[in-house]
């Protein structure tokens, strides 16, 4: 299961959430590593569902599958994209791989200085894919904290935050080991057979009933650990 990556290789975030035209929103700016144009990219494997491209290029991704978002949550993400100056390589339908270049940091749109225009969203896209609020900004139906959505990687470059604390992918997180089932009962092992015993036991007739080692309480499922050559008789 895919974990969304933060889309930029370098996070330099300079607007947050709830400030200026953010306001009564969860949407952020990051400018990249400088004043120039970087890539964006696919935080997850999805497909895009809307392009708006009569105000900032905006452009809706949603996730193909279900995600792990950082708190632990499952589900569909759908992000918004802003402000690129060029999509007319993308279409409504595209499919996008995750960590695939596909938009661009620009200037579309009210915008002031070459950045992108980040909103995530828990669930699936919600047409028409965004609403005003109460400020008559337009925000994506679902909002969600990005912090509480996106990964960074060892390899994401954070430049500035601006304060935000991205959980990071690490071993730890990534390989997940199955817990042990609590509910075997473990059985004590069978004492082991000195030399003297292990003959008389060879030359005891073959007929000789089975030893009572164990009686079952309940319809259960039970563990017993052996050595190599003994044997276990159940009746």
């Amino acid at each position: 299961m895919e974990k969304p990556i933060y889309p930029l290789k370098n996070m330099r975030i300079t607007q947050r959430y709830g400030e200026g035209t953010h306001i009564n929103s969860f949407a952020i700016d990051d400018a990249g590593k400088d004043t120039g144009i970087e890539e964006v990219y696919a935080p997850f494997t999805g497909t895009i569902k809307k392009i708006y491209p009569q105000d900032a290029n905006e452009v809706w991704l949603e996730s193909d599958n279900p995600v792990e978002y950082p708190d632990g949550t499952i589900d569909y993400m759908t992000i918004l994209f802003a402000h690129a100056d060029d999509i007319s390589n993308l279409y409504v339908g595209k499919k996008i791989s995750q960590k695939e270049a596909f938009y661009k940091e620009g200037t579309s749109g009210n915008a002031t200085g070459n950045h992108c225009h980040i909103e995530c969203a828990k669930g699936k896209y919600q047409s028409p894919g965004w609403t005003a609020n109460s400020e008559g900004y337009y925000v994506i139906i679902n909002g969600k904290n990005p912090e509480e959505c996106l990964w960074i990687e060892d390899e994401t470059n954070i430049i500035n935050s601006n304060g935000y604390n991205f959980k990071k992918i690490t071993e730890e997180n990534t390989n997940t080991k199955p817990e042990e089932d609590s509910n075997i009962e473990q059985l004590e092992p069978l004492p082991e057979q000195s030399n003297d015993e292990e003959e008389n036991s060879n030359l005891e007739n073959q007929e000789t009933p089975p030893q009572l080692i164990y009686t079952c309480p309940k319809d259960d499922l039970y563990g017993i650990y052996l050595k190599e050559g003994e044997q276990l008789y159940l009746k």
